[in-house]
């Protein structure tokens, strides 16, 4: 019988086996021990459904956990916004060129409207501002705005025969200074949900000025690229500073208040911005959203 390789016919040491011992029964595991095990269980599951109940689909976020509405302050049941996957920091942006038309009313509204304004003691206010004047205000003519921003200067033409009374709020808050050192929380560069919003004191999507206004919504709304909206939570009636920009595409329903357009140099800048991507350092919000690489900080507003 031949020797394994490396026997003692190779001048080597004898192999010796280990020694043999009896096995060992597998501890058993304590009812204690299960329990514990389930619970542990049961806690990272319960963290995760926390987790998709708090991010939003929307654009406010509102303080109860529900989802915010659209592009950030994020919003009765959630509206229905896109919520696209993830963009990873070396995806391209694509962006559409050009820009979409207006949306128009298919009836004029009267003219004057009455607008008002509602105290709200909910959304925090760090900078709360005065209410708009409640009463009648005109609904034909433009107004041009002036929003310097540390990205670069946007140029709004906002537009009274789509919403007079938002038009009067905006005014409002950019006479009172209220937008001045605030930043743009949020940016999308994913197709169907290109967008940046901003307008939020908190700089998280929960904040406003201490009030809401009213939707001034048509069916006949229509958004893309060089429209300004107002952002709110799902519920009717909730918005109040928080604006977005769109730059691109945008699919969401026509529950969101168009209230002007962005002059060609302005989309230029959303541009540089979009390319920028959107900061992964930082929190995002789930729907592939998030701070924009290139802060976005509005420095003062004229009209």
């Amino acid at each position: 019988m031949s020797e394994p390789d490396g026997g003692p016919g190779q001048g080597r040491p004898p192999y010796h086996y280990p020694q043999w011992r009896p096995p060992v029964p597998p501890k058993q595991t304590s009812p204690a021990a299960v329990v514990l095990i389930a619970g542990s269980a049961g806690v990272v599951v319960l963290m995760v459904l926390a987790f998709l109940a708090w991010g939003y689909p929307g654009f406010l976020r509102e303080l109860n956990g529900q989802a915010e509405v659209a592009p950030g302050h994020r919003p009765t049941a959630p509206a229905t916004v896109v919520t696209p996957p993830p963009t990873g920091p070396s995806t391209p942006v694509t962006l559409p060129g050009g820009r979409a038309p207006m949306p128009k009313r298919a009836k004029p509204l009267a003219d004057p409207v009455t607008c008002a304004f509602t105290p709200d003691s909910v959304s925090p206010a760090p900078k709360k501002a005065a209410l708009p004047p409640d009463g009648p205000a005109p609904s034909t003519g433009t107004a041009e705005v002036r929003v310097a921003t540390t990205a670069g200067d946007l140029g709004l033409t906002l537009d009274r025969a789509l919403a007079p009374c938002t038009v009067v709020n905006f005014l409002s808050l950019a006479k009172q200074g209220f937008y001045d050192g605030t930043s743009c929380h949020r940016l999308s560069v994913t197709p169907g949900f290109q967008m940046l919003q901003c307008g939020d004191p908190v700089g998280d999507g929960t904040g406003g000025p201490g009030y809401t206004i009213r939707d001034e919504v048509f069916p006949e709304l229509t958004y893309g690229r060089g429209v300004v909206a107002m952002a709110k939570t799902s519920a009717p009636d909730s918005g109040g500073s928080q604006f977005f920009l769109v730059f691109g595409e945008i699919g969401i329903p026509p529950e969101y208040t168009v209230f002007g357009s962005i002059d060609d140099p302005g989309l230029a800048t959303l541009d540089r911005v979009a390319r920028g991507g959107i900061d992964q350092s930082k929190p995002g919000i789930g729907d592939g959203s998030g701070p924009p690489k290139t802060p976005v900080t509005l420095t003062h507003v004229t009209s």
